[in-house]
């Protein structure tokens, strides 16, 4: 009887041991690195100083926003500071290469010259603020490269970055924070 009681103990620790052990592999402890690797950096851009674009704008902002996974643009509050200053102008488009850091500021001027002369006004400002992330011009480029720009003609509609400007902006704000490296500060004009 003694026996039998200690062999019941025995198993009882025996399926408690194992339970414990099955849960710690099915659930394993959080990684703090991958954890941050995924950190999403939010962008306030204000566009109330570029009227005739706001639908541009939106779907610019669209394309990104579905397209990069680290970084989030969102519309500033009135009143708020934005890091992304969007204007329209009667020049040609320009922006300010980023990759700007939340609390910094860039600006992105999206020019009505370039409309003028054919281009797509939702490719202008998806490119433009694709600057402002830390993308500069691929010209000459084809159709499929959003940085491309003007470069790929007046037929070309594309407002989507592709799989390498994309992969670029995400390395650029990986670990929720823009990249160690100082935003480039230059002026980009999009002239051909």
């Amino acid at each position: 009887m003694l026996e039998s009681r200690w062999l019941k103990a025995v198993g009882v620790a025996a399926a408690i041991t194992l339970a414990t052990a099955t849960a710690a592999q099915a659930a394993p402890a959080p990684n703090p690195a991958a954890e941050s690797a995924s950190a999403v950096v939010t962008l306030r851009y204000d566009d109330s100083r570029a009227g005739g674009w706001e639908a541009e704008i939106a779907a610019g902002v669209a394309s990104w926003n579905s397209n990069v996974d680290n970084v989030k643009l969102v519309e500033a509050a009135p009143g708020t500071r934005a890091e992304i200053q969007i204007v329209a102008t009667s020049g040609w488009p320009q922006a300010t290469l980023g990759p700007v850091r939340p609390g910094g500021q860039v600006r992105v001027e999206l020019g009505s010259q370039a409309v003028a002369q054919g281009h797509d006004k939702t490719r202008i400002a998806a490119h433009e603020i694709g600057h402002s992330l830390g993308l500069p011009d691929t010209k000459p480029g084809p159709c499929s490269q959003l940085m491309s720009g003007s470069s790929a003609g007046i037929s070309c509609k594309n407002a989507l970055p592709n799989a390498a400007e994309q992969s670029r902006v995400e390395s650029a704000y990986a670990g929720g924070l823009a990249s160690r490296v100082p935003a480039d500060g230059r002026v980009l004009v999009d002239a051909p």
